[in-house]
């Protein structure tokens, strides 16, 4: 298993940013600033695309697992890298995600806690719903974990 980052053509790997970001145009607005990192056993089977947000915050923005690969830990993997990475230059560790019992328990078991809402933010950023697990996400969950 290897973990590097990827500097160019980031959009070859769409397929699945989508996983985790369904509409194209919401991940242009990151990726082009964003330093993606994937995660090779075998083959790629997972990336994360992480952003300097300032005051020493670092945001994952996307990331996501080749479905068959999903719960064999290397979302968890990929985490764990960028905690060691970027320690000496980040204190907090972000990401934002709906309120779903998919995506929230995940966060919280790598050490994450709730920190704020953003209100609405699927319903006004989004040309559809986003449907996870059943359940219309609208507002945008924010957690945190220190490094």
């Amino acid at each position: 298993m290897e973990i590097y980052e990827i500097a160019s053509d980031k959009k070859s790997l769409l397929p699945l940013l989508l996983l985790a970001d369904e509409q194209e145009e919401m991940i242009d607005r990151y990726l082009s600033r964003g330093r993606m990192f994937v995660l090779d056993d075998h083959g790629i089977r997972c990336e994360c695309v992480v952003t300097d947000e300032g005051s020493g915050i670092l945001e994952i923005k996307n990331i996501a697992t080749v479905p068959d690969d999903q719960g064999k830990g290397y979302a968890k993997a990929l985490i764990r890298y960028l905690l060691d990475a970027f320690r000496d230059r980040f204190t907090v560790l972000q990401v934002g995600t709906g309120d779903s019992p998919l995506t929230i328990p995940f966060y919280e078991k790598c050490g994450f806690v709730r920190s704020h809402v953003i209100p609405n933010f699927f319903t006004e950023h989004y040309d559809h719903p986003i449907i996870e697990c059943g359940i219309r996400l609208t507002d945008m969950i924010i957690l945190r974990r220190p490094f």
